[in-house]
């Protein structure tokens, strides 16, 4: 009688070149998370710079902070922190990370 089966060494192999694979691509992913949390912060300032037109339009004058904008209803909360933790400020009617 012969089974239809995979061997110990079979599955070893395969293992060993998942774990192969998975070695070489995870340095590659966590490299890439910090870039797009970077991207995220540029593209949260720049929405932030165009709510302060916004606002200045609106309010004709321009917001002393990012608060300003988020009780005023131009912001969400939580649109005062970049995706890597910094804060968003606002320095010379112009939005910062910091």
């Amino acid at each position: 009688m012969k089974k239809n089966a995979f061997t110990i060494l079979e599955m070893m192999i395969v293992l060993l070149v998942i774990v192969i694979i998975l070695l070489i691509t995870l340095p590659n992913i966590q490299q890439k998370e910090k870039i797009i949390r970077a991207k995220g912060c540029s593209a949260l300032i720049e929405i932030v710079n165009s709510q302060i037109m916004l606002y200045e339009i609106n309010e004709m004058e321009t917001p002393s902070s990012v608060s300003a904008l988020i009780s005023g209803g131009y912001l969400k909360q939580g649109q005062d922190k970049c995706p890597d933790g910094t804060s968003v400020v606002i320095v010379n009617g112009q939005a910062e990370s910091r």
